[in-house]
């Protein structure tokens, strides 16, 4: 969700996210998660308060002015796109560090049988 400010009407913070602001908090279906000043006394929705509580993340580009809320997540919101680094064995047995490609771009495919 793009925004202009990070000051928003309960009913667009709603039709975007689904989070419904009730007098018992943030709701969505039967989950509700209470927010003390998710909502200001000039009725918008603080989307630093709320979405900090509800695990979303929020970014601001700083020359634009644009704020972006993105949905919420199971943990914590990723900081940085860095993947530590990681040794595991090639075809043929011998370790492979990640780091080796440091400066590349990498696909990185994971695959589990379970």
């Amino acid at each position: 969700m793009l925004l202009d400010s990070r000051l928003i009407a309960p009913n667009e913070f709603a039709a975007a996210t689904g989070w419904e602001s009730k007098p018992e908090g943030f709701c969505r279906g039967d989950r509700c998660v209470p927010i003390d000043g998710g909502v200001g006394p000039d009725g918008l929705v603080d989307i630093d308060r709320v979405a900090d509580r509800l695990g979303m993340a929020v970014v601001t580009d700083d020359a634009s002015g644009a704020t972006a809320l993105g949905p919420e997540s199971g943990g914590p919101a990723l900081v940085t796109a860095e993947v530590p680094d990681l040794a595991l064995p090639d075809r043929s047995g011998n370790p492979f560090r990640l780091r080796s490609l440091l400066g590349r771009k990498v696909l990185l495919v994971a695959w589990a049988s379970w």
